[in-house]
Parts: structure tokens; sequence; C-alpha cells
């Protein structure tokens, strides 16, 4: 391995611990933020104080997640600006408009109105006071649109011409922010999100019904969480078919790393489901191979006797690390469906009426805390790393991406940003167990006290 192959390597390592660290902590704004809207907008509707008791309890749990997560993404902006000033140099003139606009729907809504919802009960009313967590969940769902109507871009291409200089430039506004994989993106990514924190939320919820079984409040929660699981992961299985679908046109070579199909079954053979393979790239071929014939071709062709394009097919300098690929893609469709199984069992539990009752369930949901934000983890490792070796897919490679910086400049600055990461991931994580170790109680301060009447009503 040469110095520009070494100086990329570490380049490509820093930004998967950055994007890693921050990405969890965007998605669990994303789906905080409308939990908090529907439990406000249900203490209106409702009057029942136990909704703003919850409310209150998960927006301290909310405000933490942004402190940190804007110490995150300032160091993701860096190592950026550190890296890859190349790429900026070659598509700055389509991606950054599409950031800015990122930007400015996190300051003027995000940011804005955060400081009324973190603390502005008391001075401004429920009924604006609801209004501001809107506009701060608003403001989240328009920042996934930008970043991912980027990230999009940059898998599937479009609405760009070439200048003279060789820059991508911008020649259809519209068809470069609604390019052809953004729906799909747009709207599994969203469901990702709401699925990691009803995850998240179900397991604290889980924890805390152990310790007290009749705590109303963690059961309220416990309930919607598992509510949001059922209902979703149906949902999101059919998207995930669909991106599937389109990626197969659309992105080949990446479906063949995620299936690890380096040859082409005979014709009517059918694809098989690879449900554990070592894949080599050296040999091109995979070893300690554990597969079912033909069920391949039913998820992928809707048929048994499909097939799809093999990596053999495509240039060795084409094709994406398969491992990595591969043993994301089934970390990812694993931990969904025990998703969707959890979902399912709570839905006869409740129909058995032991939701509650059944101490297995909840130490079921305790070990499933932390799958839905892995799930989504999985995801970003396939959809980046099967990317490769492109930036922007088939127009710019990520060698010719690298800023002119050396391996060990990279490697030091990684150092730093450990460092930082330890620290202030470090001190959000004991604040975050201390919060969440009790579960919210009647009164529940938040941030600041409540502005409620005795009944338990919204004032007027």
């Amino acid at each position: 391995m040469d110095a520009a192959d070494s100086a990329l390597m570490a380049a490509r390592a820093q930004f998967a611990i950055t994007i890693s660290f921050h990405i969890v902590l965007a998605a669990l704004t994303l789906g905080l933020a409308n939990f908090l809207m529907v439990l406000e907008g249900l203490w209106l509707w409702h009057g029942r104080k136990i909704y703003l008791d919850v409310y209150l309890y998960w927006l301290k749990v909310f405000a933490l997640n942004v402190a940190v997560g804007t110490a995150s993404g300032l160091i993701l902006e860096y190592q950026f600006g550190l890296n890859w000033s190349r790429l900026s140099t070659q598509a700055g003139y389509i991606l950054g408009p599409l950031m800015f606009y990122e930007v400015l729907a996190a300051f003027f809504l995000e940011a804005g109105f955060l400081g009324i919802m973190l603390f502005g009960l008391k001075k401004v009313g429920p009924r604006l006071h609801f209004f501001a967590t809107c506009a701060v969940a608003l403001g989240s769902m328009i920042s996934a649109f930008w970043i991912l109507s980027a990230n999009s871009w940059m898998q599937t291409p479009a609405g760009y011409i070439v200048g003279t200089d060789g820059r991508l430039l911008a020649g259809d506004w519209w068809a470069i922010i609604f390019n052809p994989s953004f729906p799909y993106r747009l709207i599994h990514m969203t469901l990702a999100a709401f699925l990691g924190t009803a995850t998240l939320v179900a397991g604290v919820s889980a924890w805390q019904l152990l310790r007290q079984p009749q705590n109303p409040r963690a059961r309220l929660q416990f309930s919607m969480a598992l509510w949001m699981i059922a209902v979703l992961m149906p949902v999101q299985i059919v998207v995930g078919d669909l991106h599937g679908q389109h990626s197969l046109k659309v992105q080949p070579q990446k479906i063949a790393a995620i299936e690890g199909s380096w040859e082409r079954p005979p014709e009517g053979a059918g694809e098989p489901l690879r449900l554990f393979a070592i894949p080599d790239m050296t040999e091109r071929r995979n070893h300690w191979e554990v597969a079912i014939p033909r069920i391949g071709s039913l998820y992928l062709r809707h048929d048994l006797s499909g097939t799809i394009a093999a990596l053999d097919e495509f240039p060795a300098k084409d094709i994406p690390p398969v491992p990595a690929v591969f043993f994301a893609f089934r970390v990812m469709v694993g931990l969904g469906l025990l998703m969707l199984g959890l979902g399912l069992i709570s839905l006869v539990l409740r129909w058995r009426q032991r939701l509650y009752a059944a101490r297995w369930m909840l130490q079921s949901c305790v070990l499933m805390t932390p799958a839905g934000m892995l799930a989504m983890l999985s995801g970003w490792v396939v959809t980046e790393v099967g990317r490769q070796p492109f930036t922007v897919y088939g127009l710019l490679r990520t060698a010719d991406s690298l800023s002119p910086v050396s391996r060990q400049q990279v490697i030091n600055s990684t150092w730093i940003i450990l460092v930082f990461y330890l620290l202030i991931f470090g001190i959000g994580f004991l604040v975050l167990l201390r919060l969440l170790r009790e579960p919210p109680h009647e009164d529940e301060l938040g941030p600041q006290p409540t502005l409620a009447d005795e009944t338990g009503h919204p004032e007027e």
C-alpha cells in the first residue's frame, strides 16, 4: 500500500468514526422531537397531566442530545474541511447550496425555537409553546430532507453538467434535489430514526417497569414506543424492499456485494439466499457459504428463477469492499426482524392484557434497547461502503476527493477527535444514565417548572 492509499484509508476511517457518532445523535434528535410533539399535542387535546410529565422527562434527554450532537457536528464539519477539500472543489457548486439550506433550517427553526421549547412554557403559555415544539420537530425533518438530498445525489447524481474545468455544476436544481434515490432514502432513514428512538424509549421504559411495575408514566411511554415499533416496522420492510429494487437498477455492484454473488447462477437456477459466508476479495469467492437455493430470487426479482449481475461482471477497480457490505446488511436485516417480532409479540400481549406483566417481554425490550440504532448504523455502512470506490457515484472517485494530507496528519487529527469524543460523549453518557435511572414522576419539572393548574389541565 503506497502513501496515498494509506492516507486515504486513514481519512476514510476518520470519517467512519465521526459520522457513526453524529448520525446516532441526529437520528435521536429527529425521533425525540417528533415524540415530544405527539406527547404535548396529546396533553393539550386530552388535558391529562400524565402526558405532560412524560414530555418534560424526555425533554431533558432531548436537550442533552442536542448539546452533544452540536459538538459532534462541529467535528464532522472539521474533518470534511481537513480531509475532503477536493470533493468541495469538484462538487461544491452542488453540495454547498444543499448543505446551506440544511443549516438554514436548523438555525431558523430548530435553534430559533429550541429555547422556547426548553424554557418557555411558563412564559409563553401552552399553545404557543406547542407551536415551538412543532417548529423544532419540523426543523429536524427539513434538516433531514436536505442532508439526505445531498447524500442521495452523491449516490445517484442527476441534473448536473460538467464544466470546462471538470467541475460538476448545477444544470437542473429540481433534478438534483429530487434525484432518483432520494424518495427511498428519505422515507427509509426517517423510519429508521423513529424506530431507533422507539427501541430506546421501549428499553428504558422496560428497565423502569422492572423496578416500578405500577408506574403509570413508564407504562405510557412503554406502550407508545411498542405501538411505534408494531406499526412502523412492517412499513419499513416494504420501503426497504422498494429501495433495494431501485438500487438493483442504479447500483448493481452494491447489490451484488450485499448478496456476496461472485458468479451469476446458471439460467433458471435462481439466486440463492446466502445466510452466511466469508467473502474473499483476493480469490473472488466465498468461504464457508451457507445458502438456501432460489430464495434470493424471491426478494430480489420477486420470482424463483431470476438472477442479478454478479461481481465478476464488473471491473475489479469498481467493486466495493464486499465483506463489510455483506455482513452489515445481514446485521441490519437480522435486527429488523427481531424488532418486527417484538412489535408482533407486543400486540399479542396487549390482546391478552399482559403487556406490563410479562417480565420476559420487559427483559427482551431492555436487551433490544440499542437494536434500532445499531440497525441504522449497519444500514449506513451498506449505503456508504457499498458506494465505494466512488464519492459521487460514477463521477468522482474517493481517492480523487482526498485533500493533499499525509497519513500521519490524518492519524494525529483522529487521535484528537477520539479524545474529544471520549470526553464529550463520556460526560453525556453519564448524565444520560443519571436522567434515565428513575422513571418520570408526577409533577415532573423538566428543564423548567411546568405551567398547569391543580386539575392537570393546561391553563388558558
